[in-house]
C-alpha cells in the first residue's frame, strides 16, 4: 500500500518539515491597508466635493479648509469615543473611518499651503489668524466631539 503524504526523513532522522508557505498579505496587514484606503478615496473625494461648492477665491480666508478641518476634528472625537466604547467593532473600523474616510476627508496639509499662500501674496494677516483659528477651532472641536459623545454614551447608558 502506497502512503500518499510520505515523510521525508531529516538528516538527524527525525522527520523533515515541508517548507512554510508564505502568509498571505491578507492575513496580516493587506486587510487595514485596504480599508485606510478605501476610507481615504472617499474622505479626499468629500473634501474635494466641498472645495467645488464652495471655492476660495485668492487672497480670501479660506472658509473651506477651516471648515472641513473643524467638522471633521469634531466627528474625529465622536467617533473615537464610539469605536472605543462599543463592544461591537469591527476590526477595521477605525482603520477605515478615522485614519481612512476622517484622514482623508480633514486637510492640514492644504491648511499649510493656505497660509504659505496667504503670507507669500501679501495678506500676513489674514495668514496668522487662519494659522491661529485653525488650530484652536481643531483642539476645540474634537474636545466637544469627544465630550458630547461620552456624556451622550453615559445618559443612554442609565
Amino acid at each position: 500500500m502506497t502512503v500518499p503524504h510520505p515523510e521525508r526523513v531529516g538528516e538527524s532522522g527525525t522527520p523533515a518539515r515541508a517548507p512554510a508557505r508564505p502568509a498571505s498579505p491578507w492575513h496580516g496587514q493587506g486587510p487595514v491597508v485596504a480599508a485606510v484606503s478605501l476610507g481615504g478615496a472617499i474622505g479626499a473625494s468629500a473634501r474635494y466635493g466641498a472645495g467645488l461648492l464652495w471655492p476660495t477665491p485668492d487672497g480670501a480666508f479660506p472658509w473651506t479648509t477651516f471648515t472641513v478641518n473643524v467638522v471633521g476634528c469634531a466627528v474625529i472625537g465622536v467617533l473615537m469615543v464610539l469605536i472605543t466604547d462599543m463592544r461591537a467593532v469591527h476590526r477595521l473600523a477605525r482603520p477605515f473611518f478615522g485614519t481612512g474616510v476622517l484622514g482623508g476627508f480633514t486637510t492640514f496639509s492644504t491648511y499649510a499651503v493656505d497660509i504659505r499662500n496667504l503670507v507669500g501674496t501679501g495678506h500676513p494677516g489674514t495668514g496668522l489668524g487662519y494659522l491661529a483659528a485653525t488650530l484652536c477651532a481643531a483642539l476645540a472641536a474634537v474636545w466637544l466631539g469627544t465630550t458630547t459623545a461620552r456624556r451622550a454614551l453615559a445618559w443612554r447608558r442609565r
